[in-house]
């Protein structure tokens, strides 16, 4: 690493798009991540589209518990 470095020919926010989305990754543990991977394969589904409708589910629930 120098120990200076020249930004005089930078350019602020080159690279920002304010449309950007940032795809969070998750990580699940492995025996829920295989039993999710099974039932999504028995539905026809992918993983994603299931574990998606599942959290949607759960936070109806949440929502009308309060």
């Amino acid at each position: 690493m120098q120990d200076e470095y020249d930004f005089s020919k930078a350019a602020r926010g080159k690279f920002y798009r304010a449309d950007a989305v940032a795809h969070l990754p998750v990580y699940l543990d492995q025996p829920i991540q295989s039993r999710l991977s099974e039932l999504a394969h028995d539905k026809g589904v992918a993983l994603s589209t299931l574990v998606n409708a599942l959290l949607k589910k759960d936070i109806e629930l949440i929502e009308m518990a309060r």
